[in-house]
């Protein structure tokens, strides 16, 4: 009866299966952007997710501090000429 001359690595022996986990990932459409998602994830484009806005996206957050700047500035008191600018020099 014939028997192996060396012992099978765990090595050898791990790889016949190594592939026996991969699937194909399925993708799915975002009903507000239409673009590309896997399911149950919210879509990193717009935030949506089941219809809903979930989370900020970056062009969100762009949006939002552009318009705290322009309150900061239209906040600011323009210099008057009333008042001389003061200017230190050492």
């Amino acid at each position: 009866m014939p028997v192996p001359k060396r012992k099978r690595s765990k090595s050898r022996r791990d790889k016949r299966f190594a592939n026996k986990g991969i699937k194909l990932a399925i993708f799915s459409e975002c009903s507000n952007c239409s673009t590309a998602l896997s399911g149950h994830h919210v879509c990193t484009n717009c935030g949506f997710y089941k219809g809903r806005k979930i989370m900020k996206t970056k062009l969100d957050r762009q949006l939002k501090r552009a318009e705290d700047r322009s309150k900061k500035q239209a906040k600011k008191p323009a210099a008057s000429a009333d008042q001389p600018e003061v200017v230190e020099s050492r």
